[in-house]
């Protein structure tokens, strides 16, 4: 690596950690300034346990917020960079010693790409595991959560609902199965039963739910309830939390949105694991594909235009974010009577790819 290229990815890096700990600092105290009367509902607790309670919960969704701001702490950091060096008028200096721009601006790219794979390491490695702690609301106490579950799908299509389900004892109340069979030519889903019991205890040896009083009825029949001991099923307490609600199945990696994809019942239940799965393809892309449109806006020679060029930079990048926003609430709509997730995911990546690459030729050097 030459000195150059040393003298630019310090600068970027520093920025990088400054523009992380600004927006994801940022994120948290507006967060905590609006819900913090939530954490103090419990009187019982003290003070340590309350701010125990708050890193806690904000030191885990700091995995979410990085997810979210990845693109834009990167232009960020790359605005902080390139200004200093347009600031103290070192690019002409570069220039002037034979440096191309593109050359000044490559050691910015490759460190940004480094750093969108620990983005995507963050979303289908990190996230996943620790959905059920990341799906906790402001006013839970780790590990005493409590929810209801309504028609949570398993690996065999058949549908879960309890009016309660108590994390610390992994108990479902009153659960209700609807067991369903789905003929391998049709794609319509066939109810063949339902298992009703009073508890249902999650048995981590046999892989299943122990049912208390457990009875399983068949559809249309006049045979009496047959008594059912354990179901079997690849949900497991962790996994209650996250699938309950369709908002958190942006905590599932690729292999899980896939899996539920398969099992999906529901026009518009399906094309939001598939936009979920396209854009986990897409957002990466449009990271660099933003950072590709402000480095060629960013590097310019006179410190007088920097202003300018950070407006610009800031707009293309802001239109960017605002496109991909629309994408993703029209990916689950029906537009001229079809719904088409994949072409959404992928029309922000190609709008603004021919713009970067644009962008890239045009830049004077």
């Amino acid at each position: 690596m030459k000195t150059l290229d040393k003298y630019i990815a310090k600068h970027f890096l520093i920025g990088y950690a400054i523009a992380f700990c600004v927006l994801i600092g940022l994120r948290i105290i507006i967060d905590l300034f609006v819900n913090l009367d939530e954490f103090t509902e419990h009187a019982d607790l003290g003070t340590f346990e309350v701010i125990k309670n708050i890193l806690t919960f904000y030191g885990l969704n700091s995995l979410l917020y990085f997810r979210d701001f990845a693109g834009m702490i990167t232009v960020v950091a790359a605005t902080f960079s390139v200004g200093k060096m347009v600031r103290n008028n070192e690019l002409v200096a570069v220039m002037a010693s034979g440096v191309s721009l593109k050359r000044v601006i490559g050691p910015i790219f490759v460190l940004a790409i480094v750093l969108t794979g620990f983005l995507v390491i963050d979303q289908e490695v990190i996230i996943p595991p620790l959905g059920d702690k990341l799906a906790r609301k402001h006013d839970h106490l780790p590990g005493q959560e409590s929810y209801d579950v309504w028609f949570v799908s398993d690996e065999k299509g058949s549908l879960i609902c309890s009016r309660r389900f108590a994390v610390d004892t992994a108990t479902l109340l009153e659960p209700t199965i609807i067991t369903r069979s789905r003929p391998a030519d049709q794609v319509i889903w066939d109810v063949t039963g339902r298992i009703s019991a009073d508890k249902a205890i999650y048995n981590s040896p046999a892989g299943g739910w122990d049912l208390v009083n457990g009875q399983f009825s068949k559809k249309a029949s006049n045979e009496p309830p047959q008594p059912v001991d354990i179901y079997r099923t690849n949900i497991k307490p962790r996994d209650i939390p996250v699938r309950r609600k369709a908002e958190n199945k942006s905590l599932l990696g690729w292999r899980q949105l896939s899996d539920l994809a398969e099992h999906g019942t529901q026009i518009r239940d399906t094309a939001q694991l598939h936009s979920q799965k396209n854009f986990r393809i897409t957002e990466p892309l449009i990271n660099l594909v933003m950072l590709m449109i402000s480095l060629p806006i960013l590097v310019c020679r006179d410190p007088k235009a920097m202003r300018s060029a950070v407006i610009i930079s800031f707009s293309v990048t802001t239109a960017c974010f605002v496109t991909t926003f629309v994408c993703k609430m029209f990916a689950t709509e029906a537009v001229f009577h079809r719904i088409i997730p994949e072409l959404w995911a992928w029309l922000p990546v190609f709008i603004f790819l021919p713009v970067a690459f644009i962008e890239l030729d045009s830049m004077k050097t």
